[in-house]
């Protein structure tokens, strides 16, 4: 399989260069009019406090909101002390995502706090730092990283497909210059315009599969592409990649949240956490999980598929129908003699979903193999709508700051969020 192109920054087009990113740097962003979402009341942090369930002692700050000019924020991530780099979709029309930088100091609506780093991105959603200390962006077509002083864009990997109904990229480092990267179906159910489903599959089965996770190699004295393939198939879209430690024998364990196929149902299909392995296959378009995490025969695949076969993988767990988790977060343990935080040692979910199962982050502990285990905790949740006090929510992504406080972006809600330890609590 020849991998997508991998250009050295010399060829990348001048005018892209220039106009959408050298042009945008530090450019202020215009400030939207619109007045929060949230009704607030006291302090979390130093930012005016919303209601909105935490763990006790810790409550939920509003950090930034439209009026900074954030328009459809998916992923965050600290770059320095009070500065997180946000990719902003802007909307799913294309060429209207931004790359930001906000800071942190200061209260919403405050003038310079939110800057453009770059803009005319194509649905950016992925954000990560790679070995090599340079910034990771996933655009819907491409992934490019730059240096944190200055933006300096390089494509690591370029035509990506950025068509059909999951075009988002989703990126998560491992070790030795590896990463995962997700590939989203171009259908939901590999449906085609007579409403046929073919087996097999031919966006699943082409010999660059689509509703896969490939496996990335980075390498050399320039860590250039060295290999890209797939790992996982059968993933209908992975925009959850978390990776946790075997503890019994350093291994890497690789999850996937799974977004299941669309039905009207309130209880069918579940979503799934995947354990994922080399070579396996998690099930789609031909199978889909019940709510105990049975493999069923997915509609339109009843007398065709076979979902009992060994070669079919069932889910890790199954979760709710519905809760549309967007984004897996492994936290690792505190170091001796500190502290335990609500998330230390945990698998953090984002359920952005909004019946009444989503809208939260949720977690489960590792166990000393790497695996979620016990029962799941709510982080963040009573996030239903209620007039004058708080719109339904819709959190996008999470990262940790440098102090271990619990960071989220919403998208339609257009806010970035602090989740910190609560010094003054709110009267009940």
């Amino acid at each position: 399989m020849r991998p997508p192109c991998s250009l050295p920054s010399r060829l990348i087009p001048l005018l892209s260069a220039l106009g959408l990113l050298l042009g945008a740097w530090w450019t202020p962003l215009t400030h939207a009019a619109d007045a929060s979402a949230y009704a607030t009341q006291g302090q979390c942090a130093g930012y005016p406090r919303v209601a909105l369930t935490a763990p006790k002692g810790w409550c939920v700050g509003l950090v930034a909101d439209a009026r900074d000019g954030l328009l459809m924020p998916r992923r965050l991530l600290e770059v320095a002390p009070g500065r997180f780099w946000i990719t902003d979709m802007g909307s799913w029309d294309l060429h209207r995502g931004r790359l930001l930088e906000l800071n942190t100091a200061g209260q919403a609506g405050d003038k310079g706090r939110v800057r453009v780093l770059a803009k005319g991105l194509d649905r950016p959603h992925g954000l990560a730092k790679g070995p090599d200390g340079r910034i990771y962006i996933g655009e819907a077509g491409t992934i490019w990283r730059t240096p944190l002083a200055h933006i300096e864009r390089e494509d690591v990997l370029r035509d990506l497909p950025s068509d059909g109904a999951h075009p988002l990229k989703e990126l998560v480092f491992g070790r030795r210059g590896r990463f995962f990267l997700n590939m989203g179906s171009a259908t939901d159910a590999c449906r085609d315009g007579q409403q046929q489903q073919a087996l097999p599959c031919p966006e699943a089965a082409s010999p660059r599969p689509r509703a896969a996770v490939y496996e990335v190699h980075l390498g050399g004295p320039d860590f250039k592409l060295q290999v890209f393939r797939p790992f996982s198939l059968g993933l209908r879209n992975s925009l959850g990649l978390a990776l946790t430690q075997d503890k019994t024998n350093g291994n890497e364990r690789l999850w996937q949240a799974e977004n299941s196929v669309d039905y009207s149902d309130d209880r069918l299909p579940a979503e799934e956490l995947n354990e994922l392995r080399r070579g396996t296959h998690h099930g789609w378009p031909y199978c889909v999980s019940s709510e105990a995490g049975r493999s069923l025969a997915a509609r339109g695949y009843e007398k065709r598929a076979q979902c009992d076969k060994p070669d079919h993988q069932v889910p890790f767990a199954a979760w709710p129908a519905h809760v549309a988790p967007l984004q897996l977060l492994a936290v690792p343990p505190v170091p001796a003699g500190q502290a335990e935080q609500p998330w230390s040692d945990r698998l953090l979910a984002v359920w952005h979903g909004y019946r009444s199962q989503g809208h939260r982050i949720v977690a489960w502990r590792l166990g000393p193999d790497g695996r979620p285990t016990g029962e799941r905790e709510n982080i963040v949740s009573g996030w239903m709508a209620m007039p004058g006090l708080r719109p339904q929510g819709n959190p996008a992504g999470i990262t940790l700051d440098s102090q271990g406080r619990l960071w989220v972006v919403e998208d339609r809600n257009r806010t970035v969020l602090v989740v910190a330890p609560d010094s003054a609590p709110v009267a009940q």
